[in-house]
């Protein structure tokens, strides 16, 4: 079991930025997939970027290519989503996911919220005009 701590939600105007930040306890392994999920009220949980604890892959959806980045500290279980030039549709919740086998190989895996065990309880974006 992974216990995950999500912070750094808040409101943001359109063109900001946000630091979303997420620390792991529990049973991580060097084959640790962490994963970014958002879901809007209405909506699937969509996959948005994860990253193995190795360090590769690294991954990202089409839709926030460009804007958001995955990276981790490894040292302290953490593993952070910075998103720039946000849009009015990236507003959701953003849950922090892990899994310790090998999903973070496969893109389409790595992005399925069914593929994850272990979830954060989420923290809110909100992008305004």
């Amino acid at each position: 079991r992974v216990d995950l701590a999500e912070s750094g939600g808040g409101s943001v105007q359109t063109g900001g930025s946000l630091r979303l930040s997420c620390v792991a306890s529990g049973d991580t392994n060097s084959k640790t997939c962490m994963a970014w999920f958002r879901q809007s009220p209405g909506k699937e949980r969509e996959g948005v970027a994860a990253i193995y604890r190795g360090g590769s892959p690294v991954w990202h959806s089409d839709s926030v290519k460009g804007r958001f980045a995955i990276s981790q500290d490894t040292a302290n279980k953490a593993v952070y989503l910075q998103m720039n030039s946000l849009k009015s549709e990236d507003t959701a919740m953003y849950y922090c996911a892990a899994d310790v086998g090998a999903v973070c190989m496969n893109r389409d895996q790595a992005l399925r919220a069914s593929d994850y065990d272990n979830w954060g309880q989420g923290t809110q974006v909100t992008v305004s005009s």
